[in-house]
């Protein structure tokens, strides 16, 4: 059993086909779903989502291309929809410099704000850092203690130091199996099993093979596959390695074994 720490089934891409796409995940053997809010009205479809399969939860978050729009309103909205059942973590937030589709400074506030609303629900923070490698290291240093992962990892081998010593987490998507991807295939080297996730960034970053097109949860099991190819160990290891990273980090409790499913429990401040 694998599970997706990362992706975005409430983007239009799955509008035609989301049940069939999450069915097919559960018969590939996916255990959990935790479907990442980018933006307000993504955090709410999010959770929606969560409220209608057991095995799905929600992060909340506002992705950094949005800083440009967010105010009070939307940080008072973000707070509400973040006390909601099934909301296991705040994010994506953090830096891009990639892209800067929005301001950097705004950026920053937008990442200052999510980080305080994480530590006063103690609830874990779901990382975007593009080109951002400082910054990124200098507000969440600031911030300490914070409980966070790196998702998509896509920084060097100095950024991926910092951030082990701090007990961040790390996640790697489907790209780890680009034939030109051979840089992430040597950090994955350099970081401890136990504190490796998995996810697929899904629709996107699809895995070699199947490039171009969308890509879903399943796909998850091609960096199960690549990661234990690297590490030289069983797919059984990382999976149940990974699955037990995956739990730990989002809380996430096996409260029920029948129908009803998976229930949460947030944690105690």
């Amino acid at each position: 059993m694998l599970i997706d720490t990362h992706c975005h089934l409430d983007f239009p891409e799955f509008d035609k086909d989301r049940d069939e796409v999450i069915a097919r995940a559960r018969s590939e053997g996916i255990e959990y779903i935790i479907n990442i809010g980018s933006s307000i009205d993504g955090s709410k479809r999010s959770l929606e989502l969560s409220k209608q399969y057991d095995f799905i939860f929600s992060a909340v978050g506002i992705h950094p291309h949005e800083a440009d729009n967010f105010d009070k309103g939307a940080e008072l909205e973000l707070s509400s929809l973040s006390r909601q059942d099934k909301v296991v973590a705040i994010g994506e937030t953090g830096l891009d410099y990639f892209r800067n589709y929005s301001r950097q400074e705004n950026q920053k506030i937008l990442f200052l704000s999510l980080i305080k609303l994480a530590k006063e629900l103690n609830l874990p923070l779901v990382i975007h850092s593009r080109q951002a490698q400082a910054d990124t290291l200098k507000i969440l240093k600031e911030a300490m203690p914070v409980k966070a992962l790196v998702h998509c990892f896509s920084g060097d081998k100095g950024f991926l130091d910092e951030c082990l010593t701090l007990g961040f987490f790390i996640s790697f998507t489907c790209n780890i199996t680009y034939k030109k991807a051979e840089n992430l295939r040597n950090l994955i080297r350099d970081v401890p099993l136990d504190r490796l996730l998995l996810e697929t960034d899904a629709p996107f970053l699809s895995p070699e093979g199947l490039r171009g097109k969308r890509n879903e949860p399943a796909n998850v099991k091609h960096v199960a596959r690549e990661i234990s190819r690297i590490k030289e160990i069983s797919i059984d290891e990382v999976s149940e390695v990974t699955s037990d990273n995956a739990k730990s980090f989002f809380n996430l409790v096996n409260t029920e074994k029948s129908s009803v499913g998976v229930g949460f429990i947030r944690p105690e401040k």
